[in-house]
This record gives structure tokens, sequence and C-alpha cells, in this order.
């Protein structure tokens, strides 16, 4: 099921903004810098952006949400970052090959799990040639039901989805988090290799997968609604 983000943000029903940058990020970027110029998609109220901007990056935040925009814009331009409105899943020309870093926090798991492999094509899109990507995923949510965004994704499974257009660098459980997130995040750093994205067999690895385990996945659902903590 979709969610209305806009209507989240008009109703202060957010409760994924914990009012500052990802823990998980912090911790990458003193083991590994970034550079080049970096989007940081489902940016919200642009915690994440102003983080990266600070280390005198050159980011651009994109969230879907008109409202998520104007938020991120009350806060004081940190280096020079700036935040447009657009859907990631559609992505406009003039994002394509224009990035050497895609950094998200758990926007794949805002999506509905029908709409991975197009968030895949739209990340292989926007990254140069040996871009980067590094994603903050929920491996596991608590009670989770599978109606509802956060939707956690496992190991396998974004192994599976990036797969035909990315090289793993690594992936690790990170030590630091937001004090309510009581089950670890997992962190995934890959690079985008020169096979094209435009092809039809882009996440031909996740389609096999998701076709052979959604039977199990149905049954390992559990009864309970669970939201953003």
């Amino acid at each position: 099921m979709a969610r209305d983000w806009n209507a989240a943000y008009e109703g202060g029903d957010t409760p994924w903004d914990k009012g500052y940058a990802s823990p998980p990020l912090i911790e990458f970027l003193k083991l590994q810098s970034i550079s080049g110029r970096v989007l940081v998609p489902g940016c919200g109220a642009g915690h994440d952006v102003r983080a990266l901007a600070a280390e005198g990056i050159e980011v651009v935040g994109l969230d879907i949400a008109p409202r998520g925009i104007d938020k991120a814009e009350t806060f004081p331009v940190s280096c020079g970052e700036r935040y447009e409105q657009g859907d990631f899943l559609n992505l406009g020309k003039q994002y394509h090959h224009s990035f050497d870093w895609i950094v998200e926090h758990t926007c794949l798991c805002a999506i509905d799990p029908s709409e991975r492999v197009a968030y895949a094509r739209s990340v292989a899109q926007a990254l140069k040639s040996d871009g980067k990507y590094l994603a903050i995923f929920f491996r596991e949510v608590s009670n989770y039901q599978g109606n509802w965004p956060p939707h956690p994704i496992s190991r396998e499974q974004s192994d599976a989805l990036f797969a035909d257009s990315f090289d793993l660098i690594k992936s690790f459980v990170p030590q630091k988090t937001y004090p309510s997130r009581a089950i670890p995040e997992g962190l995934r750093c890959s690079t985008r290799t020169h096979r094209s994205c435009e092809c039809g067999n882009l996440s031909i690895a996740y389609r096999r997968w998701r076709s052979g385990n959604s039977r199990r996945l149905r049954s390992n659902r559990r009864r309970f609604h669970t939201r953003f903590i």
C-alpha cells in the first residue's frame, strides 16, 4: 500500500524524522570520504543532505512530497546544498548519469516492494559510470505485516535486486542508529558497473528470487502493524 507522503508532512505525521542526520551515515563518513556530486532520494527534511554538504560535498536532495521540500528549505543553508521536488522512480533526463554518489536512508524501504525494480533502475540511471550507491536499509521490522512501510529487505534480497548493475563494495551492520530503533539497520555500499541499466535484464535475479520466495514471505508475515519508529 502506497502512503500519501505529502499528507503525512501536512499532518505532522512524520515519526521517521528524528530531527538530525542518520547515525549510520555519520558513522560511514568517519570511515570513508564521499566526493563529487551526490543525490539523496527521499530526502525529507534534509538532515542527511546538510550533513553531507557540511563535508564540502555538492548535494541535491530529492523528495516526492512538496511539503517535505518546504520543511527542508526552512533550515539554514549549510554549504550550498539544494532541494528539488520530484519522483525518484520516474527520473527526468536531467538526472541521468549526473551523480557520483547516491546516498539514501530507508528510501527503498518506504516504497512498495512491487516498485523495487523501478527503484534499482533509477539508481543506475542517475549514477555516472563507476558511481557509488550507499544505502541504509531496514533488515527487519518488528511485527511486520506487509501492507505498510517500512518494508524490510534482507541481505539476500538486496544482493539480488542490485546484482545486474552493481558490484558490492561492503555491507555491514552499523554500530550507531537512532535510539528508538531496537533492530539494527543494514548498510550497503556498491559501485555502478558498465552493464547497461536500460536493458530488460535489470534485476532478473531479484525477479527470480521474489517469484520463488513470495509464498514463504507471505507465510512469515506477522499479525501486527508497525510504523517508522
